[in-house]
């Protein structure tokens, strides 16, 4: 198994297409300035030292390099010995809401991030628990199966955004639908589900969904996002906020949290329903609640021992920092006289 000891490191990769692109204005800016000065055969002879293609090579060893530096800073490392153990938890799966409507501003920055920091909360404070998230808006998907490894579902949790579901609308039915199916009923364990929604249902019956799950003995508990004001809902292009979404009449759309639905799928999903603040997304309540939830013993096997693995990419970087060092941008005018495949006249 491959971690890495400091993942937050690997955005150090994001410089790259950067780099790139300053690489290529600057290329296209030497090249017009070469070309400003005459013809580019004769401007070529009154500088034949000058190499039009060593810059590249040394561009495409130093990102190289870079590339290996951020990664081996990030420190992988790679589980040696798997070991299976016992232990004594329950079931969690995360139904979180990725809808449009997620992205309004009642809560800053914005609801799903809220949501996203809620659940990094509650990762960190699980033990033996097994955790597994849903994504939801017009339709649902597994994000994460059921799973003991928190550093994968809190990899898994950076990535969530409201563009991964192609559909939109809100189907918590759905979802409810989808972690019952994400379950394994065979082991025995408790299980619990945490909705974390603005409660704008349009597509289904999501107290059917939540009673039926009851009725499977798992206990269903939502989380409220927004506020019963309500916030239009941004549009972005490009990163940046060019405007709100608006109905058929071009008015502004404005999102508002629907508690009365979800204190309904509590009710049915014998959970408890709290809403979220700025400074207390109410976790110690729910996690109160599914502290209720009886837990029992299973197999879990995990790595145990994990070895360091920077060195090598380190040890590579600083080689390849040495060859990009003694390249030089001039040609050697002793390689370039020389023509292996000349033939002499008689």
């Amino acid at each position: 198994m491959l971690r890495f000891a400091n993942p937050e490191y690997l955005w150090g990769l994001l410089i790259v297409p950067l780099f790139i692109l300053l690489f290529i204005a600057v290329t296209r800016w030497k090249k017009k300035a070469f070309g400003a000065l005459g013809d580019k055969k004769v401007v070529e002879l009154m500088i034949p030292q000058v190499s039009f293609s060593r810059p590249w090579l040394k561009f495409i060893l130093f990102v190289a390099a870079w590339s290996m530096l951020i990664v081996g800073a990030s420190d992988p490392q790679i589980g040696s010995k798997m070991e299976e153990e016992k232990k004594k938890g329950a079931d969690l799966m995360i139904l979180l809401d990725v809808s449009n409507s997620m992205l309004s501003q009642d809560m800053a920055p914005n609801r799903l991030e809220n949501a996203k920091r809620a659940i990094a909360q509650l990762i960190d404070n699980l033990h033996n628990d097994r955790i597994g998230i849903v994504v939801f808006a017009g339709e649902a998907y597994v994000q994460l199966p059921v799973t003991t490894d928190y550093s994968a579902a809190k990899l898994f949790l950076n990535t969530i955004n409201t563009g991964m579901v192609p559909i939109q609308g809100t189907a918590i039915g759905a979802a409810i639908d989808m972690g019952m199916k994400s379950f394994d009923f065979k082991n025995g364990t408790g299980k619990a589900m945490i909705i974390i929604t603005d409660g704008e249902n349009h597509e289904d019956d999501a107290v059917a969904a939540a009673k039926g799950a009851a009725e499977k003995d798992v206990m269903v508990n939502v989380i409220g996002m927004g506020s019963e004001k309500g916030s239009p809902i941004p549009i972005f292009q490009n990163g940046k906020q060019v405007g709100f979404h608006t109905d058929s009449a071009g008015n502004t759309v404005i999102s508002k949290l629907n508690e009365d639905m979800c204190k309904e799928i509590t009710a049915a999903g014998q959970g408890v329903y709290v809403r979220a603040t700025d400074a207390n997304a109410g976790l110690n309540i729910v996690m109160g609640q599914i502290a209720k939830v009886q837990r029992k013993t299973y197999d879990s096997k995990s790595f145990k021992n994990f070895e360091d693995r920077f060195q090598f990419f380190l040890a590579f970087a600083f080689i390849l920092l040495i060859v990009e060092f003694f390249i030089s941008n001039r040609k050697s005018l002793r390689l370039s006289g020389l023509n292996l495949f000349e033939v002499k006249k008689t």
